[in-house]
């Protein structure tokens, strides 16, 4: 399981399912990761200037809303 590099929280999102260029938001911090791999899980720290307002690719992990 992938954990935030930020708060150490593991990263809640369905593996199978996740795709190269999805984005994974971190429900604890708020941290934003690319994911660039698949086989095996790689993800990338993304930085607030390097987002897109492509909202099809982010994949929410909190489970509250």
């Amino acid at each position: 399981m992938a954990v935030c590099q930020e708060c150490d929280t593991p990263l809640d999102f369905d593996v199978e399912d996740a795709e190269e260029g999805d984005v994974i938001t971190c429900a604890e911090c708020g941290a934003e990761y690319e994911i660039v791999a698949t086989e095996p899980l790689e993800l990338s720290r993304l930085e607030s200037d390097e987002l897109e307002d492509d909202e099809d690719r982010l994949i929410d992990t909190d489970e509250d809303e």
